[in-house]
């Protein structure tokens, strides 16, 4: 079985909706609006039937749910996604194997509670976050009390990167240009997020927390030696803060905390990043994920290209195994 953990979906209300509240999106928004199988399932089905025995783990596309409105907006839009979600599992059990809770990153109060919810209630396997809460860290006081709940769960967290437009490349301009935003700033903003929640002590405190980084982990497993020996250095060029003191508090090298971190295959038929991020974070923690339905044929590319370059690694069966589905199973306790 090939179970794909990062899968993207509108549940139909959830859509009908997310187009009310802010009609003229624009950058993610406009791209997820013109893609049919992210709404339409006859379509999605149809092309989930090109690949053998592959079903689906599905979560929200972007943009993150807080970009609609502050609560309670945000807060109705979570549990209008999730009801969908589950309603989604509960009907076409065969293609959904489970669903990643959406969740109402600007809303404290009500932030652990839909987790709860979408977890106890409705069966989520795990919740997705965004790599920032509308331009702040994820590891803010209002928001770390997630991964606490998170990890006296034992069930995962989906990092998803999120940056738009409106973020420019160079400080003196306006915005970014050439979709520089996405091609790079989105695994850059993958990478700058796990940063901050390796250096706030988070695996000192959870060392078995599951975080499932969305594209391999983004620039790390490539940035080894910088995320390495570079940053055994912490400090070394800070003249205004003694990041000193922060290495002598973490009980490891900060490389060995980016190691445990997991990650999925979303890397749009690109196969010798595949390797270095397979080599980086080992087979036990890397998840067969498409990114579905995001490629140039709206759905069925990413899916083969990914597949095409796992079973053309050596790898051995068992290894091979553990990241279709193993892992998966193993992580979201899947019967």
């Amino acid at each position: 079985m090939k179970i794909d953990v990062f899968a993207h979906i509108f549940p139909k209300k959830y859509f009908d909706k997310m187009v009310a509240v802010l009609p003229n999106g624009k950058d993610m928004h406009k791209r997820v609006r013109n893609v049919p199988s992210i709404v339409d399932l006859e379509e999605r089905f149809r092309m989930m039937d090109l690949f053998d025995e592959y079903v689906q783990i599905i979560c929200l596309g972007s943009p993150p749910i807080e970009v609609f409105g502050p609560p309670p907006i945000s807060t109705d839009l979570a549990w209008l996604a999730n009801d969908g979600m589950a309603e989604l599992v509960q009907r076409y059990p065969n293609r959904f194997l489970g669903f990643i809770a959406s969740l109402p990153m600007n809303d404290p109060d009500g932030l652990l509670k839909e987790t709860e919810r979408a977890i106890k209630e409705l069966g989520a396997v795990g919740v997705q976050i965004f790599t920032n809460v509308l331009g702040r860290p994820l590891t803010r006081p209002e928001t770390m009390p997630l991964f606490d709940f998170m990890a006296k769960l034992d069930l995962p967290i989906w990092l998803h990167p999120a940056r738009g437009a409106d973020f420019p490349d160079y400080k003196e301009e306006p915005k970014s240009h050439y979709e520089i935003w996405w091609t790079f700033g989105w695994p850059y903003e993958t990478s700058v997020a796990m940063a901050h929640l390796v250096f706030s002590g988070l695996f000192d405190r959870y060392p078995e927390i599951k975080i499932i980084t969305h594209h391999l982990g983004g620039m790390v497993p490539y940035f080894e030696g910088r995320v390495g020996p570079g940053w055994d250095q912490l400090g070394t060029r800070t003249s205004d803060e003694d990041y000193t003191l922060l290495l002598k508090k973490l009980k490891k090298r900060p490389l060995d905390y980016f190691h445990l971190f997991y990650a999925d295959t979303a890397l749009f038929g690109a196969r010798e990043a595949t390797l270095c991020g397979i080599k980086f974070f080992g087979t036990k923690r890397v998840l067969f994920g498409s990114d579905m339905p995001f490629d140039p044929e709206k759905g069925s590319a990413y899916i083969r290209w990914t597949i095409e370059i796992i079973d053309s690694l050596d790898l051995s069966p068992s290894e091979r195994r553990a990241i279709y589905e193993g892992n998966a199973k193993s992580l979201l306790h899947l019967k």
